[in-house]
């Protein structure tokens, strides 16, 4: 017998997806209308997805990647594609892997802002950006960054964090 928790979890997966579903059919019909009209769409190909990991707390956290944006109930289908990312910490650095096929290595941008790195990439018929959230302080200086069969990887330093120092007194 499933226990509450995972009871939980199931119910809680099983909305996302109805929710997703309900939302593509509406841009469904609203592609199709548009098209018999005889007017342009501007519809481009869309991309969603998202990635389900467990939190540190037991529930489950989702994160959205793709070109289908949310404002309110409505999705809105954007240029650019916000690129499927993970960051894994590990002793003493981040490192950030980042999915961005179709680019050349030149039209991509890495920026660490704070405890925030932004990537965006621009060519001629791919577009990506993401803001993501670091989960520690980084040396700016140390970080490099890789670009290989539309794969980015971002590696840095944590910040070596001082305890203090004990000051003499006099």
């Amino acid at each position: 017998m499933p226990t509450k928790k995972s009871k939980d979890i199931f119910s809680y997966f099983d909305d996302l997806v109805r929710q997703i579903e309900e939302e593509f059919e509406q841009m469904e019909r609203e592609f199709f209308k548009a098209a018999e009209k005889g007017g342009t769409t501007g519809y481009k190909p869309y991309v969603y997805g998202f990635k389900v990991t467990m939190g540190p707390d037991g529930k489950p956290v989702v994160e959205e990647f793709g070109n289908v944006k949310r404002i309110g109930n409505k999705p809105l289908l954007t240029e650019e594609r916000e690129p499927l990312v993970d960051v894994i910490e590990k002793n003493d650095e981040i490192r950030v892997v980042v999915e961005v096929p179709g680019v050349d290595k030149n039209d991509i941008k890495v920026k660490i802002n704070g405890d925030i790195l932004v990537i965006s990439a621009n060519s001629q018929d791919k577009k990506y950006y993401k803001e993501v959230e670091l989960p520690a302080a980084v040396d700016e200086n140390s970080a490099k960054a890789n670009y290989k069969n539309g794969v980015l990887e971002v590696v840095m330093k944590k910040k070596v964090v001082t305890t203090g120092k004990d000051i003499k007194v006099e």
